[in-house]
């Protein structure tokens, strides 16, 4: 209930019900003990989030969140790279995997906001690496404000791979922090395609930052399944879905490198 709560801020009874296959009664004794701890309110028919959409959890947990789904959708993502592309790559716990799936690539260019990412492709001798600069956010080793916007005009990519917090029909891709959502903006500007990567708890979310709507994305690379409600809403926006099958054991190890 609490990643529901999470992922769309306000939940049902009755849908619960139905997806636990528990009564209401048991779903309202439940909420009652998830609102007495401080983690959610009841309402008229069910509960609501009290987490702001603004919170962005920190990056550790971020990290250790859905680990082998996002490992399986760099790799996924990889795979639309070809040797010589010019990439955008954004910062994010999922992006850095992808940064990973790259190495053995030839005559690649990548520009990021991402320290994390800078230093995972820089020693690469077949990779390029171009740093926007910016502020450095605290604890999250992200590039942010105007030096990292305005590092993207001019320059015209082969892709943007995009992280957000939440995917979804309407408004489309937001983010935690306004900041980041405008550096994201640019980057999806200066590239001829925007690839978003997202596992599945990030879809139907919204958060509190629009970045761009979804007639902005051309693939959403996620480990959700194609035909479900989630995706089908997506894809009917003219978004093409590419599934990443997860595979047990393929995330990197806890503490192995940096994730944003």
């Amino acid at each position: 209930m609490l990643r529901r709560l999470a992922a769309h801020g306000e939940v049902s009874f009755t849908e619960l019900a139905e997806e636990f296959g528990v009564s209401e009664m048991t779903i309202r004794r439940d909420l009652e003990s998830l609102e007495a701890d401080g983690l959610a309110r009841r309402v008229r028919g069910g509960a609501i989030s009290v987490v702001s959409r603004s919170y962005e959890p920190p990056l550790s947990v971020r990290a250790a969140t859905a680990s082998e789904a996002k490992a399986a959708i760099g790799s996924t993502a990889a795979a639309l790279v070809n040797d010589g592309d010019t990439v955008i790559i954004d910062v994010g716990t999922t992006t850095l995997q992808l940064a990973r799936a790259l190495h053995g690539r030839r005559g690649l260019t990548v520009v990021t906001s991402s320290l994390p990412i800078a230093v995972e492709l820089g020693n690469d001798p077949d990779v390029r690496v171009l740093v926007t600069g910016g502020e450095v956010r605290h604890g999250e080793l992200s590039l942010a404000g105007g030096m990292a916007e305005d590092a993207f005009a001019g320059l015209n990519c082969d892709l943007a791979f995009i992280g957000v917090a939440g995917v979804c029909a309407k408004p489309g891709l937001t983010e935690y922090n306004p900041g980041d959502a405008r550096v994201k903006q640019a980057a999806i500007g200066a590239a001829r395609r925007a690839v978003v990567l997202a596992d599945a708890s990030k879809l139907g979310r919204v958060a509190f930052a629009t970045v761009a709507p979804l007639s902005a994305v051309d693939v959403l690379v996620t480990d959700a399944a194609a035909g479900v409600p989630a995706t089908a809403a997506i894809a009917a926006a003219g978004v093409e879905i590419v599934e990443a099958k997860t595979v047990p054991g393929l995330a990197w190890p806890d503490g192995e490198g940096e994730a944003q």
